[in-house]
């Protein structure tokens, strides 16, 4: 892969079935010292306003940031496809973001785009810097029985498990704990008061606003590992 993948442009993912292309958004701010990619929830994609501010955010903290989409969200569906087909388009992602990227090269996403990571990560299907997880969802609300925790220990690079304390995805906060507890190198950052999207109750702000908010405290943590 030779071109960058600015705002607009395409990124090649090798699914089983063939060669799928994606959109993605590779932005650098003036000599950055790290880079991080970014990918979607569930239920967005790469230009959702979290994301864009959230990935603004960063590049003012002077990281250079990719944002793309999964294919699923690409073809229009609103369902998630196999976890195989996010591994493999994380691991283009990685590689495009370490062919171009600038300083250690990290990898995050809001929900289940950083599951997908994890997932990526503990199969030695990607090796980042580290992880960013912007709202984990430890498991569906309601029914924390189901934890998707299992693969998290064989994740290797340092991990930050970005939360909000009212977030359904993390109840109860022990079962996150212990998670993070069986770990190699992982922290918790708790957000007061945040949903799983971070919103705060009776605080009404635009989504990019949440999102910038959050750059901050990521880059803090990417410079302490740097």
């Amino acid at each position: 892969m030779t071109a960058t993948p600015e705002a607009g442009q395409r990124l090649r993912v090798a699914l089983p079935s063939g060669l799928v292309e994606v959109s993605a958004a590779h932005e650098r701010p003036d000599a950055p010292w790290a880079t991080i990619v970014i990918a979607h929830g569930a239920g967005a994609g790469y230009r959702h306003p979290f994301l864009l501010g959230f990935a603004r955010g960063m590049r003012a903290e002077g990281v250079a940031t990719l944002r793309f989409n999964f294919p699923y969200v690409e073809a229009g569906r609103r369902m998630p496809g196999p976890a195989a087909h996010a591994i493999a388009t994380w691991t283009a992602a990685m590689a495009f973001a370490q062919e171009v990227g600038q300083g250690p090269v990290w990898a995050s996403g809001k929900s289940y785009g950083g599951r997908m990571a994890s997932l990526a990560a503990a199969d030695g299907a990607i090796a980042p810097a580290g992880l960013v997880y912007l709202g984990y969802p430890l498991h569906t609300p309601g029914d924390p029985s189901k934890a998707r925790v299992s693969h998290l220990p064989a994740v290797l690079p340092p991990q930050l498990f970005v939360e909000g304390t009212n977030d359904p995805f993390v109840d109860p906060h022990t079962q996150l704990e212990a998670a993070v507890d069986a770990c190699q190198d992982a922290t918790i950052a708790w957000v007061q008061g945040g949903g799983h999207s971070f919103e705060v109750r009776g605080r009404k702000r635009p989504a990019d606003e949440v999102g910038a908010d959050l750059a901050p405290l990521v880059a803090q943590f990417l410079s302490a590992r740097a």
